[in-house]
């Protein structure tokens, strides 16, 4: 995330470098493929095979010109500076506590430290040590998915290499931080629940290679039980379905230890059961796959949070001798502003919303009463934790100009009590943050945040990195950024668009822009670029654009699509064959978001945007950083390679076209 985010802050000075390149020599191998009755010509297929010494070789040479332009930039060393000075910090996070006792942990980084480490004590009276330094390992070895016992006798975690998304997990004895010689079943390991007597636990893996087709491994997902001293291959097998190798599973407990939840993903819609933790019986709570369902048990209340006939989301409320769908009442109806997730916390409901993209919880009584709003300081993005059982409830926020900051919230007095400020000392009174509207190509209203110094002047000549995302039904809400900062403090502006496809205003605003809306999109996009303009806070020349992943695919469709609206692009792990991204590695689990070329309706819209089949020779392209990850199991580097060879071919003596890895 760090270069990255340099890289965002880096890319920015492209633009001042001569278009006069000599490109490494990538040579044309054409494939042709017919879709649907058209003939696709790829001549960089060979780019996708990341083990071919010759692409190794491509490889190499595209990064060490990239190199030697980087390494040009004058303005590089201050950046990374005081990039660095805002990075590397003594931080904390909030603390956790186990269900069942009174054992406490949290994350600590030092600012010599590069990796977070896990620190815990016996109570709050006590002192805390170190559980876990990850920043003794390898340097690529790093932490990933941690589960605590609920009395706080043992803990999980699984260890990546790489970057990868193959946690292998391991178990340690707290009291003597001894590593236990279990070991688990399958590939991408992670623990959900322990049992309440500490005898095993539930956790969640895919298949090993072998025990299933080649090119299967990233689908046939199961739920096991390991028990504690027993070997892995006799660890049961107990929530799978071998007839839909796409369907996901999960199994945890409820707080009170007394039932177990089983819940089944299909694309964006599940079905959930629960049984008596003493009992065998699965009970339906809601089966059928007809929406989204997020089920908590408190005691034996149970309340279902769902998009069903609610595309912001409801609340319905039932008990554990009831859960047939014709006892549910309404406990929270369908608002205007969307619900992302309701906690049971100190025996009450917090309930949190998404108003125009900022944060708002509503707090409710388990009778269905509104109580009060969680007041934050000012608009801004904020979460509440903790337990149904127990007093203490934590709450996170930041905003654009608000650095992040963790409370305890005192419920009885309605207050929050700071619990950890953000360290550094940076002056934010110079900034402002602002929300806009704007209209997008087809009339729908898109709000935009804007971040600037105070007195910038709309003088039509202000540098601005326009950022978006939009998809998956992820949200870009007002969160501290110190990579944001600097890129402020050297006198730019961000500017932040909500585009459809994102999950700001509920799952309608989602599905316009995904599938056959896909091209919403890039119109919501391309209008913020233009609003931007024509409201004289910048021009094409000092317009940056930045994404990452599906924000990839986001930029590098623009690029195609309105080269001339923007000076230089940031186009990070993207994808951009749409025609073939859902052949490799976990991207199939997409089809639900993007569709398919396999399927001939879905193929005519794919291909008529996607970035890579768009590309036109003789095109003045912008300045491009095309970054991938070598090891990155979702985006796969191919579509990059792919990319910068062919706009490389299609624009030779134009800005600089760079792949980073």
């Amino acid at each position: 995330m760090k270069r990255i985010l340099i890289m965002m802050v880096m890319v920015c000075c492209l633009s001042n470098l001569s278009a006069q390149l000599k490109y490494p020599e990538t040579p044309k191998i054409a494939v042709q493929d017919t879709l649907h009755g058209i003939v696709i010509t790829d001549n960089y297929r060979w780019l996708e095979d990341s083990d071919d010494p010759d692409v190794i070789a491509w490889d190499d040479q595209q990064v060490t010109l990239t190199r030697s332009i980087l390494d040009t930039i004058t303005q590089r060393k201050k950046l990374i500076k005081r990039f660095n000075e805002l990075w590397y910090y003594d931080d904390f996070g909030a603390p956790g506590t186990v269900v069942d006792g009174e054992r406490m942990y949290r994350w600590e980084k030092g600012k010599d430290d590069e990796k977070w480490k896990m620190v815990t004590k016996e109570n709050k009276d006590a002192e805390w040590e170190v559980l876990l330094d990850p920043n003794l390992w390898t340097a690529n070895e790093s932490i990933r998915r941690t589960s605590i016992s609920r009395d706080g006798t043992y803990f999980t975690f699984g260890k990546t290499v790489g970057g990868n998304e193959n946690p292998v997990v391991y178990i340690m004895d707290i009291a003597t931080k001894e590593i236990l010689p279990d070991t688990l079943r399958g590939k991408k390991q992670y623990v959900s629940s322990w049992l309440p007597d500490n005898s095993g636990f539930y956790y969640f893996a895919r298949p090993a290679k072998g025990e299933v087709p080649e090119g299967e491994e990233n689908y046939w997902s199961a739920v096991y039980l390991h028990k504690l001293g027993t070997p892995a291959d006799e660890d049961e097998k107990i929530y799978f379905n071998e007839e839909n190798m796409k369907m996901s599973h999960g199994v945890w407990l409820s707080e009170c230890g007394n039932y177990t939840l089983y819940s089944r993903y299909l694309d964006r819609k599940q079905e959930v059961y629960f049984r008596r933790t003493d009992d065998t019986e699965l009970i339906p709570i809601a089966t059928g796959f007809d929406a989204s369902y997020s089920v908590k048990i408190l005691n034996d209340t149970i309340l279902i949070k769902t998009n069903k006939d609610a595309p912001n989301g409801k609340v319905y409320i039932t008990d554990v001798d009831h859960p047939q769908r014709k006892y549910w009442r309404e406990f929270i109806p369908e608002k205007e502003d969307k619900l992302d997730y309701i906690s049971g916390i100190t025996g009450h409901i917090f309930a949190k919303y998404q108003h125009n993209a900022y944060t708002v919880i509503k707090i409710y009584s388990l009778d269905g009463d509104y109580i009060r709003d969680l007041t934050f300081p000012t608009l801004g993005t904020g979460s509440v934790s903790g337990y149904w059982s127990q007093d203490e409830v934590w709450v996170s926020f930041s905003s654009f100009t608000y650095p992040s900051v963790t409370y305890k919230y005192d419920f009885e007095n309605d207050s929050l009590n700071i619990y950890k400020e953000f360290p550094l000392d940076i002056d934010v009174e110079g900034f402002t943050a602002e929300q806009v509207w704007y209209d997008s190509k087809d009339g729908t209203p898109i709000s935009m945040f804007l971040i600037h110094k105070k007195d910038m002047e709309k003088n039509g000549n202000n540098p601005v990195m326009l950022t978006g995302y939009g998809g998956f039904n992820i949200s870009r809400t007002p969160q501290f950024s110190t990579s944001y900062i600097v890129w402020l403090e050297a006198g730019g502006m961000i500017a932040i668009p909500n585009l459809r496809g994102g999950g700001e205003y509920g799952e309608t605003w989602h599905e316009a822009g995904m599938k056959e809306n896909k091209q919403n999109v890039f119109d919501d996009f391309i209008a913020a670029a233009e609003w931007l303009i024509e409201n004289k806070y910048t021009n094409p020349e000092k317009l940056a654009i930045s994404g990452g992943s599906n924000g990839g695919l986001l930029v590098g469709a623009v690029t195609v699509q309105r080269p001339e609206l923007f000076r230089v692009v940031n186009c990070s792990v993207p994808l951009l064959d749409m025609l073939r991204y859902h052949k490799f590695d976990y991207a199939r689990f997409w089809i639900n978001e993007y569709g398919s070329a396999d399927d001939p309706e879905q193929f005519e819209y794919l291909y008529k945007y996607s970035p890579y089949h768009n590309v036109i020779e003789g095109t003045d392209y912008t300045a491009i950083l095309m970054s991938a990850s070598e090891n990155d199991a979702r985006v796969d580097p191919l579509h990059a390679r792919k990319m910068v060879a062919r706009m490389q071919e299609a624009n030779p003596d134009g800005e600089p076209i760079i792949p980073r890895y």
